[in-house]
């Protein structure tokens, strides 16, 4: 089954292998009505899965509802999710459906699955196996046709220990279990990432095209970026808007934690494994094409190489080795 090309999923481009198996995963997921739980810490992606595996999905037609289990308290987020009757408590002057109705035929998100109360968890659990819910004020249930897929970035086993977190509900979440790894695990995706979020905020802000520096593209590689892909995100926007139109942007025009962040080794890392020569030519193979935007006559020339081996290298890589001028 392939893998969604960069049109196909937007803002999920990767190159890792880390992120590719969670794309396997979750495309082939989509297939079907599965519960899935997607764990990783905060940033890295998870709406953005839960979108992805919606889309491609048989409900992608369906609405996608979103909702944080940790942002609201429990009376309110039970009545949230399943909706209450008219008079049900002060101020319920109406009758609402709760969100597992508005997302019928479609998919429902819950985020931050691990802050939910433990009564709430107690609800939930009923709703899994039979997708019938009940609202506050009601004596009766409501069936409901919806897809979940619940997140967070706590590790709910430890939870379960610590008793938390029932261990019944983890095993019903816990079907297709999908773990994003970090942007620091992903260093060869940090690039191509940079320059798709460019283009976007230069789409959304009206101003022309740019590109990074080379001390720039250094700062980015050189960044642990603790706040993953989202921090990626603010400090690219922040970027392209400091640069003030200017074709390219400069260290200077990142934030100062990431601008003054220092290359280290290549085996740093506490337990890394040094990189074999095939790994580090082929770090700077494709962060030079990174740099030239793609260009692969400019990238042979600047690598010292002929066109055909530098189209072979990036064929071997699983780029694609299509040639542009």
């Amino acid at each position: 089954m392939a893998l969604p090309t960069f049109e196909e999923a937007e803002a999920l481009v990767t190159r890792s292998e880390g992120m590719r198996r969670a794309l396997d995963v979750a495309t082939r997921a989509a297939l079907t009505d599965a519960t899935i739980l997607v764990t990783g810490e905060s940033g890295t992606g998870k709406e953005r899965i839960a979108r992805f595996v919606h889309e491609r999905s048989r409900r992608r037609e369906g609405p996608f509802v979103a909702v944080n289990c940790g942002a609201l308290p429990e009376p309110l987020l039970e009545s949230e999710l399943f909706g209450h009757e008219k008079g049900a408590f002060t101020g319920a002057v109406s009758g609402k459906k709760g969100l597992f109705e508005a997302a019928s035929a479609g998919t429902l998100f819950l985020d931050e699955i691990g802050d939910t109360p433990p009564a709430m968890q107690v609800k939930l659990l009923r709703v899994l196996p039979e997708r019938r819910v009940r609202a506050v004020g009601s004596t009766r249930d409501r069936a409901v046709d919806v897809r979940l897929v619940a997140a967070t970035n706590r590790t709910l086993p430890d939870l379960v220990k610590s008793g938390a977190f029932r261990e019944d509900l983890y095993y019903r979440l816990h079907v297709i279990p999908i773990d994003l790894p970090p942007l620091r695990d992903r260093r060869d995706d940090v690039l191509p990432l940079a320059r798709q979020i460019i283009a976007r905020t230069c789409r959304a802000n009206s101003c022309g095209p740019c590109s990074l520096s080379s001390e720039a593209l250094d700062a980015l590689l050189s960044y642990s970026w603790p706040g993953n892909v989202r921090e990626l995100e603010n400090a690219i926007e922040r970027a392209v808007i400091l640069a003030e139109g200017q074709p390219r942007i400069e260290r200077s025009d990142l934030p100062p934690e990431v601008r003054e962040a220092r290359q280290a080794p290549p085996s740093a890392e506490p337990g890394d494994v040094p990189l074999t020569l095939a790994e580090v030519e082929r770090r700077h193979i494709l962060a030079t094409l990174d740099r030239l935007e793609g260009n692969r006559l400019a990238t042979a020339r600047a690598l010292g190489i002929g066109a055909n081996t530098l189209w072979r290298k990036l064929k071997a890589y699983g780029v694609s080795p299509e040639r542009r001028s």
